[in-house]
Parts: structure tokens; C-alpha cells; sequence
């Protein structure tokens, strides 16, 4: 690591710590010709997830994207923003698990909405109406009774 105050190619580490959930390290160095300290953030660097959509272009999977779309859903809903967040990180984890390089739109959408459902049943039925494109009243009520069911 270059230090980024006097140039020089050699430091040493003085503290190393986890952050952001174990996927990200700090770590404080110090320069060994300045004796200045900087700090410095290592990370696994992410192969590319491509989102196979219905109609099978491939996009580029965009994190905005799926909170933006789930923030929507609980506009005016009693759900922090952290419980929607954390939606996103169990996302994001479950298809680092199960997927390398493409995961169909199917799987991310319903994974949401299943989270969605115990959360907060009307941001889920919000994000199902937009997500399955229900075309009438009777595809919005037969959803309707699936959720009354499950319950």
C-alpha cells in the first residue's frame, strides 16, 4: 500500500477490524518513513450478477433498483428502514449462495415478496400488484385469498 501523504511503499498494519457485516475490513496502517497513520478498506471484489428477465435480456443485477422498488411498496407502512434494508442484504446474501453469474427475475421477486408478506401485508400486496402486473380486479382478489389463507 502506498502512503497516500509521502508516497513511500512500505507500512505496517496496527489494527484490522470487521465491518459492515463481516463483508467489508478496516484497517488502520501506518507509514514507516512519515510515521503517518491512514486508514484503508479491503473487500471481496464481487464477480458480476446478471438478472435473466422475462423476456431473457440480461441485465446488470442493480441493488438501487430492487430498494427503490421495495421502498415504494412501504411508503406511509409502520416498517423502519433498516427492516427494508435488511430485506436487500438477505437478498443479496441468499444469491451470492446459490448463484454465480445469473439468477432469473423470478427468484429475486418472489424472495422479496415472501419477506414482504411477514412484514407488512400491505407493501406486500403493493409490490405483487406492480411485480405480477395484475391486469384486473380478479387477479388482485385471487392474492388477496392467498394471503387470507396463509394466515
Amino acid at each position: 500500500m502506498r502512503c497516500p501523504y509521502c508516497k513511500h511503499e512500505d507500512d505496517k498494519v496496527i489494527d484490522s477490524r470487521a465491518t459492515n457485516d463481516g463483508l467489508l475490513i478496516r484497517r488502520r496502517r501506518e507509514c514507516t518513513q512519515c510515521n503517518r497513520r491512514y486508514t484503508t478498506y479491503e473487500q471481496i471484489e464481487q464477480v458480476p450478477l446478471f438478472v435473466i428477465k422475462k423476456d431473457q435480456r440480461r441485465e446488470l443485477y442493480d441493488r438501487k433498483k430492487v430498494v427503490s422498488g421495495i421502498h415504494r411498496a412501504f411508503e406511509k407502512r409502520p416498517v423502519s428502514t433498516d427492516a427494508q434494508e435488511l430485506i436487500v442484504t438477505e437478498l443479496e446474501r441468499m444469491l451470492e449462495e446459490k448463484y454465480e453469474k445469473e439468477v432469473p427475475s423470478y427468484v429475486i421477486g418472489e424472495f422479496v415478496m415472501d419477506k414482504m408478506a411477514k412484514l407488512d401485508q400491505v407493501a406486500y400486496v403493493r409490490f405483487a400488484s406492480v411485480y405480477r402486473q395484475f391486469k384486473d380486479i380478479n387477479q388482485f382478489m385471487k392474492e388477496l385469498q392467498g394471503l387470507l389463507k396463509k394466515e
